[in-house]
């Protein structure tokens, strides 16, 4: 099976997006762990241009991947192997989320009690902290609730794809006709303006009727209307990862799509922007959440068939990205809010401070990286394989 290089692409520019998405969090007024002095919602307009997409196309991307992994395993099987799937898929998500939540994620947590959480400040250090965390301490309180430990913050998104990975995997294995067919049913109806009809009327109806009963919550048990939309979308990047017609016609309205992502934008940031204070009439708030709908699976189309057009190569950066996605990811909103704490005190302008933050925080990211590539004990912690051993047997000569 050939390697999809623009699906490489886009998961590794997804993630850079959802960096950059973490440090605006810092400032504006929404509710994040750690808030700067100075947020506020000049910048919010910007964050809504990625946020209805961006980790939908990454669970997209992820539906692909399985079905590209799934298809490998399988095809061992069926040369006389066995079909080692689970284990290690479960391995590579697993490990690295329960250490995530041991040691990468509490410094997240106490940050946001230094920063708000606590009535009085805290003044007992880190180490005292953690061993509070891993007892599952829940009485750091204030008037607007309780710090819930231990927690996976961001790493949510591996606890839900294991979830998925694993529910289609046994679909696909127990009932692979089945599989099939609504592969072939997916492609028919993608075909056409299908690929922009219907992905739009499923998302628009989810969130038009779960949206005001399951809000987000990353809770996995109560995150109702997060599985409808991610698990869709995770299983139609499943389906369609080897369907040629459909990746045609992605390409084929990207421009399209670019121009309704763009306009229903538009309509998004106005709406926001206008009702921050005030309730928005019923109808006009159910026009917004349909329109959220317009701009979620427009983008997706859009940088799909941007990326199949002009991205659909290899290279030596990308040969470096690739691996690195994963720690980066795994580590990246802990430096974000440890560096914007200790940069609190400089009290630099936002247009600076904010730049700086990207900056610092990429180089801690992708130094962590160098780091956890040449330790071999750390590299399955953070997602990476395990390095081969060299085989012991002597190399024949050669006459």
């Amino acid at each position: 099976m050939e390697r999809r290089y623009d699906l490489d692409w886009v998961r590794v520019c997804a993630f850079g997006v959802l960096v950059l998405y973490h440090v605006g969090m810092y400032y504006v007024s929404w509710d994040w762990h750690v808030k700067s002095p100075q947020a506020g919602p000049a910048l919010e307009p910007l964050m809504l241009l990625s946020g209805p997409w961006r980790l939908s196309l990454l669970f997209l991307v992820s539906g692909a991947a399985t079905a590209f992994l799934l298809g490998k395993a399988q095809a061992a099987q069926a040369a006389g192997g066995r079909l080692r799937f689970f284990g290690p898929r479960s391995w590579r998500l697993l490990l690295p989320l329960a250490f995530g939540m041991l040691v990468i994620v509490p410094p997240q947590a106490y940050y946001e009690l230094l920063d708000s959480r606590y009535p009085g400040g805290y003044h007992d250090g880190y180490l005292a902290f953690w061993l509070r965390y891993l007892k599952a301490d829940s009485t750091f309180c204030d008037d607007d609730g309780c710090l819930h430990l231990p927690t996976w913050n961001h790493l949510w998104f591996v606890a839900y794809l294991w979830v998925y990975t694993m529910v289609l995997g046994v679909l696909a294995v127990a009932a692979p006709r089945a599989v099939e067919r609504l592969r072939g049913g997916l492609a028919r109806a993608l075909g056409g303006w299908g690929l922009l009809v219907w992905p739009i009327l499923f998302l628009a109806a989810a969130r038009i009727a779960l949206i005001g009963r399951f809000g987000s919550t990353h809770g996995l048990t109560d995150d109702w209307y997060n599985h409808v939309q991610y698990f869709a979308v995770f299983v139609a990047g499943f389906l369609i990862a080897r369907s040629g017609p459909v990746w045609d016609a992605i390409e084929r309205r990207r421009w399209t799509a670019l121009g309704l992502a763009l306009a229903a934008w538009a309509f998004i940031a106005w709406y926001f922007a206008a009702y921050a204070d005030t309730d928005p009439p019923a109808m006009l708030r159910q026009a917004q959440r349909a329109i959220w709908a317009v701009q979620q699976w427009c983008a997706i189309v859009a940088v799909l068939g941007f990326a199949r057009r002009f991205a659909a190569h290899d290279g030596p950066l990308l040969r470096y990205l690739v691996p690195a996605v994963f720690p980066v990811y795994i580590l990246h909103q802990t430096l974000i809010v440890i560096l914007a704490y200790q940069l609190r005190p400089l009290a630099l302008p936002p247009l600076l401070e904010g730049p700086l933050l990207v900056v610092l925080t990429l180089a801690g990211c992708f130094g962590g990286y160098e780091l956890i590539r040449r330790i071999g004990w750390l590299r399955p912690l953070f997602g990476l394989k395990a390095r081969s051993r060299p085989d012991p047997r002597p190399v024949p000569a050669v006459p």
